[in-house]
């Protein structure tokens, strides 16, 4: 099982893994707040390659998040194209000049400004994703509960967050066990399939996997009700960490780069960087 996990937390001794939830959700925040209001090119590229460095001593593994990759990356390619398709000179108007590398056919070009403009919002991509997946996947979901908690959310919904993210590897596990039964019933589920009888078995799979879903989710509220929670207003947190000066040191860097990149807006002039001037 292993080899399939995905998006689930995985114990390790990085010092990612140290940090308290509360700090890595705060950083999450404040970083992705920062990239996606600036249109700083030179800010989010040194994001992207420090989020890069941060994926990479994190000891995440590739299997653990290829399939949610590959998924991101095709929903990024339709967005840049849909950018380009509804509005192929928006660059233009945004830089204010216009750069002609090739004139296309009517009101398709290509442009130097459309390109620079679509390269920041790949810049973007490269600057949260990582660090969203590293918080996911380096983070205790119970930590995670008791992070929400702290920045004031209700321990009810944090708790529900918590038990979502938890329970996210089950549910590849029941998934990939019913897919091993399809198939020793003669159902070709694997890449020697065919297409068509590749998502005619896969079908067959989501109906019991529902219904698995389902009687888990009795159990754990049934559990749940049986021990009284939600009587009270407050609740303890088992998994609840102390700050560090590790922890102290991050909060300051996300406060730091998030007010660089407000303050750049003004050095700017605005929200965007324009090297065509």
């Amino acid at each position: 099982m292993s080899e399939h996990q995905m998006l689930g937390y995985t114990p390790d001794n990085t010092l990612i893994h140290k940090l308290n939830g509360t700090t890595k959700l705060l950083f999450l925040i404040l970083l992705s707040v920062a990239c996606m209001t600036t249109y700083d090119t030179r800010f989010l590229l040194v994001m992207s390659i420090a989020s890069v460095i941060l994926f990479k001593l994190s000891h995440i593994k590739w299997h653990q998040i290829s399939f949610v990759i590959k998924f991101i990356f095709v929903f990024s390619v339709l967005n840049i194209l849909a950018v380009y398709l509804f509005s192929p000179e928006y660059g233009v108007e945004l830089y204010g000049s216009r750069t002609v590398l090739w004139e296309g056919i009517g009101r398709f070009t290509i442009t130097s400004e459309q390109l620079f403009y679509e390269f920041n919002l790949i810049l973007k991509y490269f600057c949260t994703i990582p660090l969203a997946l590293i918080f996911l996947l380096t983070t205790n979901p119970s930590e995670f509960a008791s992070s929400l908690n702290r920045l004031g959310v209700s321990y009810k919904i944090s708790y529900a967050v918590a038990l979502a993210i938890r329970y996210i590897p089950d549910i590849q596990e029941d998934y990939f066990d019913i897919s091993l039964a399809q198939q020793a019933r003669g159902y070709e589920l694997s890449k020697k399939g065919k297409f068509s009888q590749r998502i005619k078995g896969m079908a067959q799979i989501v109906f019991p996997l529902i219904l698995s879903s389902l009687d888990r989710i009795e159990t754990i509220s049934t559990a749940m009700e049986l021990r009284r929670f939600g009587e009270k207003k407050k609740r303890t947190w088992y998994s609840q960490q102390p700050f560090h000066k590790s922890d102290i040191a991050v909060m300051c860097l996300g406060v730091f780069l998030t007010v660089l990149s407000f303050s750049l807006f003004k050095v700017n002039g605005g929200r965007f960087y324009n090297p065509f001037q």
